[in-house]
């Protein structure tokens, strides 16, 4: 048998590992009988050289085996997640978890929180008064088994390992390795009780797979790596070139979640929650195909059976359910800004990185896991690529607890929005699935 000295040795050479080594590998790292930087030399081997996609599958299934294991057998029916690789305005869980739940689709789901310019779906739910995302496991399975649709932190003891890795890849210089990203996603999925997926790969400036090749890449991998491990995972390269519907920012995106549930959000945050969610439905066995389940989902909207299922979501964490009828409950900044255009023209684009970084500026984000946020701060901007704007017109209004955050939000919302003399085409939300 290898030791750790020679599996390292083995990836740094460009060679394949057994499924036995990739056990072993993550099993002394988690037990702690492999040190840090030992694991860093690894990741930074497998970073180089690449993993294969028995050797992907492997380490994902080492990683699940890792920590507890979700039991969701107890939950009638096929449970489905859904995963976002990340953007600017992603506001999507808090519209899909209790639309798809409404439906008859169980959605379990272990969410994250923000750092850098992508926004926390768990930060989100925590700016409802009250709302707790924790709960233990035997009430986050019957509360699934009661309304549908629970959402919750990773607790500590569910897939260690991604914890411990991703920890080391933030710094070390590791985390763009489509292997590690791919194990990371599906380990946690699968640990969280998924027994199929719908993946949202985002693409463009705003994601972290900036090029349509990478996304691409990614998502064949996300595929290939779920059918070995015995799931079946859909992929939708999705639009990031711009930011996902208008809101940025913790409480405003859920009143632009509680906007769409009730039929009036965003055009592209709806189409995109109707996507996803169709093939959601499909994969759970409710609907036979995307028509019958898109219809269902714009009947659970239209009947008020949608926002129903939100308002028993909120309160059943503990979150105060009357700001579903009631938005100004969510905490609001007191320090409001209207950036105006400087010249007439068309929105030509967005730098959708640049724009969160402005939102984090305004202390929505986190540049540290510990650091704390605001969580009425954010923005909401007016126009989408291809509207007409004339100089003076508002093409965002920026919110804050601290005016001495605006110039610098400001100056960086500014820099990431483009306008052009000529007429430009709207851009497509959907790349590929």
């Amino acid at each position: 048998m290898r030791t750790l000295l020679e599996l390292i040795e083995l990836k740094r050479d460009g060679g394949a590992h057994t499924d036995g080594e990739l056990k072993r590998l993550v099993d002394a790292f988690v037990a702690g009988e492999m040190p840090d930087y030992q694991m860093s030399a690894w990741l930074m081997a497998a970073f180089l050289n690449g993993l294969s996609s028995e050797e992907t599958a492997a380490l994902t299934s080492a990683m699940t085996a890792s920590g507890r294991v979700v039991d969701l057998s107890d939950v009638p029916g096929i449970k489905v997640d859904k995963h976002s690789t990340g953007g600017v305005g992603d506001t999507t869980t808090m519209v899909l978890a209790p639309l798809v739940a409404s439906c008859g689709v169980p959605v379990a789901k272990m969410s994250g929180r923000g750092l850098g310019h992508t926004g926390g779906t768990l930060d989100k739910l925590e700016s409802i008064p009250g709302f707790s995302v924790s709960l233990d496991p035997a009430r986050f399975v019957e509360q699934v088994k009661e309304i549908g649709v629970a959402v919750i932190a990773q607790s500590a003891d569910v897939d260690p390992a991604d914890k411990k890795m991703y920890a080391l890849r933030d710094v070390t210089g590791t985390v763009p390795s489509i292997p590690l990203i791919v194990s990371s996603i599906i380990s946690k999925k699968i640990a969280g009780g998924a027994d199929a997926m719908v993946l949202d790969v985002k693409v463009g400036s705003g994601s972290f797979m900036k090029t349509e090749s990478d996304a691409r890449e990614l998502a064949a991998e996300l595929t290939r790596v779920g059918e070995l491990m015995g799931r079946t995972v859909v992929c939708v390269m999705t639009d990031m070139d711009q930011p996902l519907g208008r809101a940025v920012g913790n409480a405003l995106e859920v009143r632009e979640a509680i906007d769409t549930l009730r039929g009036e959000g965003p055009a592209d945050l709806t189409e995109l929650c109707l996507c996803l969610g169709s093939k959601m439905l499909v994969l759970g066995g409710v609907a036979v195909d995307q028509v019958e389940a898109r219809t269902a989902l714009l009947t659970s909207i239209a009947s008020g059976r949608a926002i129903e299922t939100f308002r028993a979501w909120v309160s059943a964490q503990g979150g105060n359910a009357l700001v579903t009828d009631d938005p100004s409950l969510l905490p609001v900044a007191p320090v409001t800004h209207a950036v105006l255009a400087q010249n007439d023209g068309y929105v030509a684009g967005f730098d959708a990185e640049s724009v969160g970084r402005a939102a984090m500026a305004l202390g929505a984000g986190r540049a540290r896991q510990e650091d704390d946020i605001d969580l009425g701060a954010g923005l909401v901007m007016a126009h989408r690529v291809g509207d007409r704007v004339m100089k003076g017109d508002t093409i965002a209004t920026l919110y804050t607890s601290d005016a001495g955050r605006l110039e610098e939000a400001e100056q960086r919302f500014v820099g990431a929005f483009r306008l052009s003399d000529e007429p430009v085409q709207a851009l497509a939300l959907f790349h590929e699935v």
